[in-house]
């Protein structure tokens, strides 16, 4: 390893270790952690994600004698606080002297076309922005870009005199955090490049102009520049002398329901997520009403009412305020911010009939299900799998509503975990080809 380096004293060492934690909002690309308890027992890793840096690690290793003093060192609390940037981990790691040495690991940061490469598919695909919300990190994603280092890809650098590759301090080092990456995959985002505040606000940007591009034009025109409403001059209503004797005919219901304004947070305040939800709540129920003559909450139970309400909500769970939402709703339904979030994306597939498809599985009579395989080969669609009212391929799936419509969703290979995607439609055909984007 490199030759010893001049350092902070061990009381500087002590202070670090006690005042570790989450650096200030302002600084995005800098997380210090607190070192962590003795933990005898520990495995190298849990997460799969946390496993191939450990793999990355153990591959590139020319002595397992050191990776095996290097683990025992982890479990044992001698590194101190873990401080993550953009292509390096920095760490004080005790050994068999007084003084701790300095140990670095570096990581190639992701360039600026890989990272666009890596956003771009996060923001497609739901499942995808709900798994990182949770702290998970789907495969298929990781693969865009080759996230997860790989055997050579770590390098480390120790002011120790061993000149082991690595040395015991350093695949120390790498041990922990591993740990911290098990916890959170952002932590290996920062050291590709970018910090957790930064990435959530691009996708959540790249969310809004996804969504606002999937909206009928004339929807979208009128968001971008809402026409003006028609008005009645104040003196042809007020002025008691020329009354009319009819009222004035009711204005045009609008096409769409509108954004309530933004509400400020100050001090005594109602929450203002509160205030916008009720706000948002009575300009859909109110639009439901003069276009309808029904109201759409009546006869739903609470927890398809608490999916309504997040789905009103703009965003996927993304935004500081939508993150509020959906943690807040899971803690009261005994739900995840996951499941949540799952359940939006069906009602804004489809409403009340598309979440009874994601939640409720069922035997269609012989019929239009019988048929639907048989077109789906036709069109140039084959390998549906048929189960219950579901048609599967490993990665795309059909569903048959109760309302005759087949819905789309959509999953890694091998996972089995589905999310809705796409528009229905009552033709598997027209399905399968929206859901494909064809």
């Amino acid at each position: 390893m490199s030759p010893p380096a001049t350092g902070p004293r061990p009381t500087s060492v002590s202070r670090a270790r006690s005042a570790g934690g989450r650096p200030p909002a302002s600084d995005d690309r800098r997380r210090t952690f607190p070192a962590r308890a003795p933990r005898p027992d520990e495995g190298a890793a849990e997460s799969w994600w946390g496993e191939a840096w450990v793999r990355a690690l153990e591959d590139s290793a020319l002595d397992a004698a050191r990776l095996a003093r290097g683990r025992a060192y982890a479990r044992r609390g001698l590194v101190d606080a873990i401080t993550v940037t953009p292509g390096r981990i920095t760490a004080y790691v005790h050994g068999s002297r007084p003084r701790p040495y300095r140990t670095r690991v570096g990581l190639r940061t992701l360039s600026d076309g890989e990272w666009e490469d890596f956003l771009s598919t996060a923001a497609a695909r739901p499942d995808h922005l709900a798994a990182l919300l949770d702290r998970d990190m789907p495969r298929a994603l990781a693969a865009v870009v080759d996230l997860l280092p790989g055997s050579g890809d770590l390098i480390p650098d120790c002011s120790c005199p061993d000149d082991g590759f690595p040395c015991k301090h350093a695949a120390a080092l790498c041990y922990g955090t591993a740990g911290l990456l098990d916890q959170d995959p952002f932590v290996l985002f920062l050291l590709r490049g970018r910090g957790e505040q930064e990435i959530l606000a691009d996708l959540a940007r790249r969310h809004a102009l996804r969504s606002a591009a999937g909206r009928p034009a004339s929807a979208a025109g009128a968001a971008a520049v809402p026409e003006p409403l028609p008005t009645v001059p104040a003196e042809s209503v007020l002025n008691t002398r020329r009354r009319p004797g009819v009222l004035p005919p009711p204005f045009p219901v609008p096409p769409e329901p509108g954004r309530p304004p933004a509400c400020p947070e100050l001090p005594g305040a109602p929450d203002p997520l509160a205030l916008d939800l009720l706000a948002t709540e009575a300009v859909h129920r109110a639009h439901a009403l003069l276009t309808t003559g029904t109201d759409p909450v009546a006869g739903l139970t609470e927890w398809q009412d608490t999916v309504r309400l997040a789905a009103a909500h703009p965003g996927a769970g993304l935004t500081a305020s939508s993150r509020t939402l959906y943690r807040d709703l899971a803690a009261a339904t005994g739900r995840t911010a996951g499941e949540i979030a799952r359940a939006v994306a069906a009602w804004r597939q489809g409403g009340q009939a598309a979440l009874a498809v994601l939640e409720e599985p069922w035997d269609p009579p012989a019929g239009p299900f019988d048929r639907a395989g048989p077109a789906l080969v036709a069109a140039g669609f084959p390998g549906f799998r048929p189960r219950r009212n579901h048609l599967s391929t490993p990665a795309l799936q059909l569903r048959l509503g109760r309302d005759g419509r087949w819905y789309g969703y959509e999953s890694d290979p091998g996972r089995e975990e589905w999310w809705p995607r796409g528009i229905p439609a009552a033709d598997p055909v027209a399905a399968a080809t929206r859901l494909l984007g064809r």
